[in-house]
């Protein structure tokens, strides 16, 4: 039998196209697995690092963090997936630097602890939206400290608890504010949320509203009201509940100044965006932070939840992905339409 081969979309420098290339066969280390992409999808960091070389240790380099597929190769200590298993996974290329970790590639390299199962009634295309945004969105609700996590980046402490396959937890009596449900991180963090039995005040574009409740979304505001910030107030009041604080999926400064409106309005609580929020002039009772979408909380998330999730419908595959194109060719024009804005939805090539 021949060996396969594999091919990449590198990124040679920063501010440059992708150059379709042949790439070295991975090989699955220790607690490893090797995937044979059949989709990968597009997210905003993957341009961001196209553009300015953010998190970049090695030149060329390989980029993308969201893989679904077929197990290739199995490493040692890896005794959940076999091969020919269907899965999706977190690739994690600036974490750990190395090019074979990029999801750009016919074939790439995933942590065993950032993987799952994917139930065979769910499409490769339909499932590859979720990895990354399971990364993000437990990272932003369940690191319990803030701290360091690279230099410049520092993760907010909500402490929330992690997702759950039994049910909703009552006894919790918590409220989380998502600013851009609708967006792939904002309908996740609802998603896990509601599974952790947290109850989620939403708000987003009215035409997505349906969205955000297919999510868990207790209540949905339209991010374009006048009086958003007083209806967000309300609405919090009015449910009689620990209010955590808010997570901005959009993180903007016009969407921070309303934040820090709803939570000076609330007493405080924390923000957590995925950019920097502002730190300058806060009351003592705000805390914020950036999330960094990597973390080893997640482990037991993509373990236990995850598949059984899905199987069951309690995880959803939210946003719907939009097809770019098949082949490798078509993820740069994904980037450029990525940098350029969508909503509710995510970008997704076929390989």
């Amino acid at each position: 039998m021949s060996t396969p081969q594999n091919q990449a979309a590198w990124l040679n420098k920063a501010d440059s196209p992708l150059e379709v290339r042949d790439a070295p066969l991975p090989t699955a280390g220790p607690g490893e697995i090797v995937v044979m992409n059949a989709a990968i999808a597009i997210n905003p960091v993957d341009w961001h690092m196209q553009d300015h070389g953010i998190f970049v240790q090695q030149w060329p380099t390989i980029l993308g963090c969201d893989v679904a597929g077929e197990v290739f190769e199995v490493g040692s200590g890896v005794d959940r997936f076999q091969k020919g298993d269907r899965v999706i996974g977190h690739s994690t290329p600036f974490p750990n630097g190395r090019p074979s970790d990029g999801a750009f590639a016919l074939y790439t390299i995933v942590s065993a602890d950032k993987a799952s199962i994917l139930p065979n009634h769910i499409s490769f295309t339909d499932a590859v939206v979720v990895p990354f945004a399971v990364e993000s969105a437990v990272c932003a609700l369940s690191v319990k400290e803030p701290g360091p996590c690279m230099p410049g980046v520092f993760t907010p402490a909500l402490g929330l608890p992690l997702p759950s396959l039994e049910g909703h937890i009552s006894s919790i009596k918590k409220t989380l504010v998502v600013y851009g449900a609708s967006a792939s991180t904002g309908a996740m963090v609802t998603q896990l949320a509601t599974a952790a039995g947290i109850t989620v005040i939403a708000i987003s574009g009215s035409h997505n509203f349906d969205l955000a409740k297919q999510c868990g979304a207790a209540q949905v505001f339209d991010h374009k009201d006048a009086s958003l910030v007083e209806k967000i107030v309300a609405a919090v009041k009015n449910l009689n509940a620990d209010f955590v604080g808010i997570f901005d999926a959009i993180s903007i400064p016009e969407t921070f100044e309303r934040d820090l409106e709803i939570l000076k309005a609330l007493g405080g609580g924390h923000l957590a965006g995925t950019h920097p929020p502002p730190t300058e002039n806060l009351p003592s009772n705000i805390h914020v932070g950036m999330i960094f979408a990597y973390s080893d909380i997640t482990a037991p998330v993509y373990r236990d939840f995850v598949t059984g999730a899905l199987q069951s419908g309690k995880l959803k595959c939210l946003p719907p992905p939009t097809m770019v194109g098949k082949g490798l060719e078509y993820i740069d024009e994904a980037l450029k339409m990525c940098k350029a804005g969508v909503s509710a939805t995510k970008l997704v090539v076929e390989l």
